[in-house]
């Protein structure tokens, strides 16, 4: 089966085992153990005795398909893997037009490769699971996820249970960045408590959520891209490598996105892109936040830093003279899809120009840029674009359903998963908006697999978008229903009442309360219950765009690299909640700044993962946060309830690239890995040294 918490046929790889006999990365499944106290358990523990028949491992992505590697997944069973005799999980290809013929007829074609870590989500609360019976023999799943209705399609075929005897709960949980778009803990506890009759918990620690759970795919990646002395694009390629660990779950589609939401943001006539994601004795990759487009956009955005050097033009000047438009077609959408093939987009709402405006003046571009000094300090500001997607188009769909009380309160119940992300609050915004009520007349009831109508999960930045659709839909129409009711007790026709602040009033000046149209509806006069359900599924997926800018110092000696001013303008459509909005960018960006300046998953030469704890793997915090401003861009797209278009992802797309772009403008010399650390600026530096002597 996999892991990977996404819509059924899940596309990836099926090449994982509850319990196996050959285990693939220190950090794999052996042996599980159930006690009444963590003592006995870990007592019991040490009286299991494995016998290991040590297998030769392959640790390097550059070294998986080489024919002499150890195979990975030698098994029958699992299926869906691309290419188990040369360690390959999944392969993608899509080109458009001839991208030969395209360099060949360019002025000045530009190469580079960038490398990018591994790095993992680290949300507050490690992975938790408790398991139960209730009273009516069904197995409760009490879980830390953001895919419940996956969770429960997953496990059943697992644990030998009908999805009907299963329930799955998601409580308040603390973040998920993706890491919980995956089926970690759930079979184990479940069987454990199918075994004992007793209820299990299971609870990772800090140390066994870096080795056990996922993390972001490490990629190396190829830029070439051909343009005109004028800085036209003639044609633009991405080829990469990525390394998907032990197991292939997200494999395929994470890396589709590294192509399908990148290159776009550039459309030429000649695109191709080529990935390989490869099996290693490594902890496995999987969802993380921004699923794949962070790595594609710090390999893109720092190279068309490179062209627009080359070229001798100013780099935000080659932006606008490429960039997507509205009207465009996004030229990749169709060809790579997510797992399959997609569906045509055309761009209708663009905020590129306004963002990056905003970013070139918050940054005082024109003054600072290239103007680092000659001292130990020296300075640089840099900049990326970025876009992204809403919702997984043809694919995600969510439900709600809302039903008036006799108070005239509405309890609204979604599958929609707030994993921390105030979820549950916009969409009770959304529908009191619609049924001209207060925030506080909504009751919101989320995540449970025998209440709350199906959802696909928090993933994908769709919620918003999918659910507050369809929490939209069914507000419209339990409105109407109520206007029905109002419209027979006030004696006017429904079409001419409107509601406002929980009063429904007629043309005439009369009015009624909700609750009293309630009280009517379910007491008196052709009595019925003013409910609805609704679902929603679209085939548009409406891109934000975002530019971001960073202001950076490097210490010359040491090379340490501060970063001063991070800046983020982000056109996200419409925005339901400005003061979450800001949350969204702030949080997506200090993640953002991690990965580029101080995040990376560490390995010793047999594989065991060395940064098992937040002071060996340091992210940012308080003490190194820079100046940080956000600001939101409104666009209105036509496909969004009330415009909207998602912002959860977008923010951790670009800063990584602006940074890079910073510390090159500050230096003249490019890193070309990430992390941007002492060590590797310092080695940049000195190479930089060397051959100006030569």
């Amino acid at each position: 089966y996999t892991t990977a918490g996404q819509s059924w046929p899940e596309p990836g790889p099926h090449d994982q085992y509850c319990l196996d006999n050959r285990v693939r990365f220190v950090g794999d499944r052996v042996a599980a153990v159930a006690a009444e106290t963590p003592e006995i358990a870990e007592q019991a523990l040490g009286l299991i005795h494995v016998d290991y028949e040590v297998l030769p491992a392959v640790l390097d992505s550059r070294q998986s398909t080489d024919p002499n590697a150890p195979r990975i997944h030698p098994e029958p069973e699992s299926y869906r893997i691309h290419d188990a005799s040369r360690n390959v999980a999944a392969h993608l290809h899509a080109e458009i037009g001839d991208v030969e013929r395209g360099f060949a007829e360019s002025d000045l074609v530009v190469e580079r490769e960038d490398i990018v870590p591994q790095v993992q989500q680290t949300p507050i609360e490690n992975h938790i699971v408790i398991t139960y019976w209730d009273e009516d023999d069904r197995l409760v799943v009490r879980t830390s996820t953001q895919v419940p209705y996956h969770v429960r399609r997953i496990i059943a075929p697992v644990i030998g249970l009908p999805p009907r005897r299963i329930r799955v709960v998601k409580p308040r949980i603390g973040g998920g960045f993706g890491v919980k778009q995956e089926v970690l803990l759930e079979d184990i506890c479940a069987i454990l408590t199918m075994a004992t009759d007793h209820p299990v918990k299971l609870e990772f620690s800090r140390a066994e959520e870096f080795r056990s759970s996922r993390s972001r795919h490490p990629q190396i990646l190829r830029m070439k891209t051909g343009v005109k002395r004028d800085g036209t694009i003639i044609a633009n390629q991405m080829t990469l490598l990525a390394n998907t660990g032990a197991y292939g779950t997200h494999a395929l589609t994470v890396q589709s996105n590294t192509g399908s939401k990148t290159l776009p943001i550039y459309p030429c006539a000649n695109i191709r892109f080529d990935a390989e994601i490869v099996y290693t004795n490594l902890p496995p990759a999987g969802a993380f936040r921004g699923y794949g487009v962070p790595q594609g956009f710090f390999a893109l955005e720092s190279h068309i830093d490179e062209v627009a050097k080359q070229l001798g033009m100013d780099a935000l000047e080659l932006r606008r003279k490429n960039w997507l438009k509205e009207g465009d077609e996004n030229p990749l959408a169709r060809a790579l899809g997510e797992g399959k093939e997609g569906y045509a987009q055309i761009i209708e709402s663009c905020g590129l120009p306004q963002c990056l405006q905003i970013v070139e003046e918050k940054l005082n571009w024109k003054e600072k840029r290239g103007k680092s000094g000659s001292g130990r300090f020296r300075r640089g500001v840099g900049v990326s674009l970025a876009m992204h997607g809403t919702a997984i188009p043809g694919l995600d769909m969510g439900g709600a359903s809302i039903k008036l009380n006799d108070d005239g309160s509405f309890n609204v119940l979604v599958g929609a998963t707030d994993i921390g992300t105030g979820s549950d609050t916009v969409i009770a915004q959304i529908a009191a908006e619609v049924l001209g009520v207060r925030m506080e007349d909504i009751i919101m009831h989320s995540s449970d697999t025998d209440f709350a109508p199906f959802d696909t999960g928090a993933y994908a930045s769709s919620t918003t978008y999918i659910s507050g659709g369809a929490t939209k839909k069914a507000a419209e129409q339990v409105r109407m229903q109520i206007l029905d009711v109002a419209g027979r007790m006030l004696r006017a026709n429904p079409e001419t009442l409107t509601i406002n602040d929980r009063v429904i009033t007629a043309p005439n000046g009369q009015t009624v309360t909700v609750s009293q149209v309630a009280l009517d509806s379910l007491h008196v006069e052709n009595q019925q219950q003013i409910m609805s359900t609704a679902s929603w599924m679209s085939y548009n997926s409406p891109p934000p765009f975002a530019a971001q800018g960073a202001e950076v110092e490097v210490d010359t000696e040491t090379g340490v690299v501060r970063v001063l001013k991070a800046i983020s303008a982000v056109d996200a459509g419409r925005v339901v909640n400005p003061i979450m909005a800001e949350g969204q960018i702030e949080g997506g960006s200090t993640q953002a700044l991690g990965y580029g300046v101080c995040e990376e998953m560490v390995y010793d030469q047999q594989g065991a993962l060395l940064t098992t704890n937040l002071s060996d793997y340091r992210i940012f915090s308080a003490v190194d946060m820079p100046q940080m401003e956000s600001y939101l861009v409104e666009t209105h797209d036509p496909f969004g309830p009330f415009g909207v278009k998602a912002i959860a992802e977008i923010p951790i797309d670009g800063m990584a690239p602006a940074v890079a772009n910073a510390v090159a403008d500050a230096l003249g010399v490019r890193v070309h890995q990430i992390p941007l650390t002492p060590e590797r600026v310092l080695l940049a530096i000195y190479t930089q040294s060397q051959n100006a002597k030569q």
